[in-house]
């Protein structure tokens, strides 16, 4: 029972597990971050992913390097990385920090629903009616929570002393809203040319073509940014470096590799709309690990979020 169950949702659970290493990876780069910043985090984590599936596909009797994928899917899958980790990411950790998190979240969403339309249109896969209705409810889900003003964000009343600090309100720009927009059409992007250059082949050693082409691509935009001194002085850092290797392993590694997989058992827009749900499921790690004060209104966002991953799940 137990089998058929994994056959029948075993790219449903694949996402899953990217999206539980995803969730606590985050929490990595962030603190890594915070040590050495976004731009070094960014190469650097992928650096140490390509070594780790170097000796995970050795270990496995593969390529250490997938020399033997043909020169086609090695197209398609450089491809993917350059647009998915170089430039989707870049924009998006541009974002962040223009807009915070919460608008970006809520703008990034959209690559789900980018995801299904171009996987649909190019890779001819097929949605019923509940998976479209799924994608449709999860979204509300998540923008309800994401929308919500936190408490930093309200103003203070009339009466509170001049003395008192005032909270940040966040406002959107047009140019932040196209670094947001640009990630989540980077990733949609990324996603079904991963796939369709992915084929059959193994799913990590594919991720690691895609790690190969983020790389190269934020190599040749470091050269001319001229990043390179800062991005390999955080390597001096050890407490940064410990957390950029688990994040590493938890993130382009184990998390890319089990999302790739998750796209070659089911469709692109399901897996995008599971992982979709990663500014929901940071929640109680925001209540244990940050003591944030959380709403009911985001409890709620989270029940629909999770009632559309169940319409979406449904065959």
């Amino acid at each position: 029972m137990s089998e058929a169950i994994y056959a029948g949702y075993a790219g449903e659970l694949a996402a899953t597990g990217t999206l539980v290493c995803w969730t606590f990876g985050s929490h990595c780069f962030e603190a890594a971050g915070r040590r050495v910043g976004s731009m070094s985090v960014n190469l650097l984590r992928l650096f140490m992913a390509f070594f780790m599936f170097c000796v995970a596909l050795a270990i496995r009797g593969l390529q250490p390097i997938p020399i033997d994928f043909p020169a086609n899917a090695w197209g398609w899958l450089t491809l993917s990385g350059v647009i998915g980790f170089a430039l989707g990411d870049m924009c998006l950790f541009r974002a962040f920090v223009e807009i915070g998190p919460r608008l970006t979240l809520l703008i990034f969403s959209l690559n789900a629903p980018l995801s299904a339309i171009l996987g649909w249109y190019w890779l001819d896969e097929e949605y019923g009616r509940l998976q479209w209705l799924g994608m449709v409810v999860t979204l509300i889900g998540i923008c309800w929570v994401i929308v919500e003003r936190p408490p930093e964000d309200e103003p203070l009343p009339d009466a509170a002393p001049p003395t008192a600090k005032k909270r940040l309100v966040r406002k959107l720009s047009l140019r932040s809203f196209l670094l947001a927009l640009g990630g989540a059409v980077g990733q949609a992007l990324a996603n079904v040319m991963a796939k369709h250059g992915m084929g059959e082949y193994d799913a990590f050693a594919a991720t690691q073509i895609r790690v190969i082409g983020g790389i190269l691509g934020l190599s040749l935009l470091y050269f001319f940014l001229r990043k390179w001194k800062p991005t390999f002085r955080a390597l001096g850092d050890k407490r940064a470096v410990l957390w950029l290797t688990l994040g590493a392993f938890l993130g382009p590694f184990l998390g890319v590799g089990l999302y790739l997989r998750a796209m070659q058992l089911t469709e692109v827009g399901v897996v995008a709309t599971i992982v979709a749900l990663l500014p929901i499921v940071v929640i109680p790690l925001a209540i244990v690990i940050h003591k944030e004060h959380v709403s009911p209104r985001a409890i709620v966002g989270a029940v629909v979020a999770f009632s559309g991953v169940l319409l979406l799940v449904t065959n």
